[in-house]
């Protein structure tokens, strides 16, 4: 460091004559005079100090598969420069919301559903909801939420379930005009919907799933869309719910699978319509009920039909939906109670998210998710999945192969110890060979530092808040759906002395624990980069989403024997890496997340698994009827 220069001002002292006190006044006054204008000037020519602005990180790249193992050449630059601060937080879009209708993982209040790629309230654009999800795909059903509680306005409307049934007809028959409707208030909000199956969930959710805070009675959500297939095809529907499921193709009925025998008039809803094939009607239990059947319909390859679905709860408490599809000529399996399992009605291929969604409610072996026709007017030569999109995690291991800079030469090799002078490193072949530290590169003993890091203290944190989800006035003494919104975050602090000023990266994993079953779900994962300074106190916090885990009990109609359904929190994994990439320290509720660490960084938020990280589907309730 180079030393500044003090200049030293020399003063000739004045001559004072003796007998003459006027001359050495004068000169006092002098001096007090220079002292205060130097006293104006350091007043007035200190500078301000600049403000510190934040460093951005580099970005972080797409992670890579790599099969060989990794080899790094660190490039030829000088040390870091201390920096005051990088924090760079990425989250995952999120969570889905596990039992509510759509999930978010990753918004703020109520949201949903299912398992999607968020588990956050306020459902995201892009969530997976049981009742359809936030942005189009072009092939799919355009959902509108209706609530006859309220007037156009949202003003609180004096309708009962009759009243909202007796609308609903005047709706059917019109040939579902929207005009119809008018009056009652609908929701901004849009779902799109590429199948109508629910399973037995809580009638709360589906106001939820639109971002309604309304109870779960007296509602309906109209689906519009094209029924339209790439081949010529002969099929008819079966279909119920739990209240109301209609059907309506070129404005004509071809199904009502509505709650039947009701003194709210559920099924009157579609007026006169007759089962034409009575054969296999009203035999086969779909969840609560027998499911009801449709006349067979024929459609020619590439010519549309219009076709709506209007699904709605009358009374509340819980809702059902089921529409599947059989295909003449078809031979199907068959489930206990020898009904065919046949494919759920869809416009596209279920996502493996959205297929788990789907059998987390789905009573087991009432229907098939993934084969069966898909109503769209293109084909693939190949049926496939969409594929998910990769999560932007990057997979890296604990020890790493990285070329050493000896003078002209170099050495490939796992750094091992610094004994002395010298560096330990262990080369391909596995053979340990010592170098002299001094013949190391700048590189590599910033290396080396990062390599001795100080002691941390990792911690996940959790926070609880619990609420209930009343459905309906009507069903006294009926459990509500318990909804635990839990928020979680992570901490670090540095625990000794030994100076650290690189960057680091801390993500964290958190889980939920399934009720009916022992399958996981990753339900919410962040992760940061920063520099841990003094200001600080050597803390850093990374903050995380808050995500509705959902408890409710399904009842079998008949026998009323409950059963709990839902998720709760599963635990947790937090880990934090140097520059390089290396693991410095990790934190967990289960040892074996570290274990199979590569593998779950490769799940996606809402994606389920077993505790070898095998992904899995979650699992789906039984019923007592057969």
């Amino acid at each position: 460091m180079k030393k500044k220069n003090k200049n030293h001002m020399k003063q000739e002292p004045g001559k004072v004559t003796k007998g003459r006190a006027s001359g050495l006044l004068i000169s006092v006054l002098v001096h007090v005079g220079l002292f205060l204008l130097a006293g104006l000037f350091v007043v007035f020519v200190v500078p301000q100090k600049k403000e510190k602005k934040f460093v951005p990180p580099p970005a972080v790249e797409r992670p890579k598969m790599q099969i060989k193992k990794p080899k790094v050449k660190p490039a030829k630059t000088s040390k870091p420069k201390p920096t005051q601060r990088i924090v760079t937080k990425m989250k995952k879009a999120s969570m889905p919301s596990f039992d509510l209708p759509d999930v978010g993982g990753m918004g703020d209040g109520l949201g949903g559903v299912g398992i999607g790629d968020g588990f956050s309230g306020m459902p995201a654009v892009d969530s997976i909801s049981l009742f359809g999800g936030g942005q189009t795909i072009g092939n799919d059903f355009v959902g509108t939420f209706y609530d006859f509680k309220r007037d156009r306005r949202g003003g609180a409307a004096s309708y009962d379930p009759t009243s909202m049934t007796a609308a609903l007809q005047k709706f059917v028959q019109s040939g579902f005009q929207t005009s119809r409707l008018a009056k009652y208030y609908r929701s901004p909000r849009k779902l799109y919907a590429t199948t109508f199956v629910t399973g037995m969930v809580p009638s709360s959710f589906a106001p939820l799933a639109f971002g309604e805070d309304t109870e779960g009675w007296c509602w309906a959500v109209h689906y519009n869309g094209k029924l339209v297939s790439h081949e010529d095809i002969r099929f008819r529907f079966w279909g119920f719910a739990d209240d109301i499921l209609v059907v309506g193709v070129n404005g004509e009925v071809v199904l009502n699978a509505s709650w039947p025998g009701d003194s709210n008039g559920t099924y009157e809803i579609a007026g006169k319509w007759t089962v034409k094939d009575p054969t296999d009607d009203y035999q086969y239990y779909y969840g609560p009920n027998y499911a009801r059947v449709g006349g067979w319909i024929d459609l020619k390859a590439g010519e549309p039909f219009e076709m709506d679905v209007i699904i709605g709860e009358v009374p509340g408490g819980e809702f059902y939906c089921m529409l599947t599809v059989e295909v003449e000529g078809e031979e199907y399996e068959r489930n206990k109670q020898q009904q065919p399992i046949l494919p759920i009605f869809k416009t596209e291929e279920p996502s493996h998210l959205l297929a788990d969604t789907i059998y987390r409610t789905m009573f087991k072996d009432e229907a098939s998710v993934t084969n069966g026709p898909v109503f769209r007017d293109y084909n693939f030569s190949v049926s496939r999945t969409p594929k998910e999109a990769p999560p932007t995690r990057v997979i890296t291991k604990d020890k790493e192969i990285r070329a050493w800079q000896l003078g002209e030469r170099e050495v490939e090799g796992e750094y091992i110890a610094k004994i002395g002078d010298q560096v330990v490193l262990r080369l391909e072949n596995q053979k340990q060979v010592k170098v002299p530290y001094a013949d190391l590169s700048d590189e590599d003993y910033d290396y080396i530092e990062l390599s001795n890091p100080p002691r941390f203290d990792l911690t996940f944190v959790r926070s609880r808040q619990t609420r209930l989800l009343n459905s309906t006035p009507y069903l006294a003494g009926k459990d509500p759906a318990r909804v635990n919104d839990i928020t979680f975050s992570a901490k670090i602090k540095k625990l000794d002395s030994k100076p650290y000023e690189h960057p680091l990266r801390m993500e964290y994993y958190a889980l939920a624990d399934e009720i009916l079953g022992d399958a996981l779900c990753l339900v919410d994962y962040q992760q940061a980069e920063f520099v841990l300074n003094k200001e600080e106190d050597y803390r850093y916090r990374m903050e995380g989403n808050t995500v509705q885990f959902v408890e409710y009990t399904v009842s079998d109609w008949q026998t009323r024997v409950s059963v709990l359904n839902g998720v709760r929190y599963g635990g947790n994994l937090v880990v934090l890496y140097d520059k390089f990439g290396r693991v410095l320290d990790y934190t967990t509720s289960n040892e074996w997340l570290f274990e199979h660490l590569d593998k779950l960084k490769q799940m996606p938020v809402g994606a389920w698994f077993d505790n070898k990280l095998n992904r899995v589907h979650p699992t789906s309730p039984k019923t007592l009827k057969y």
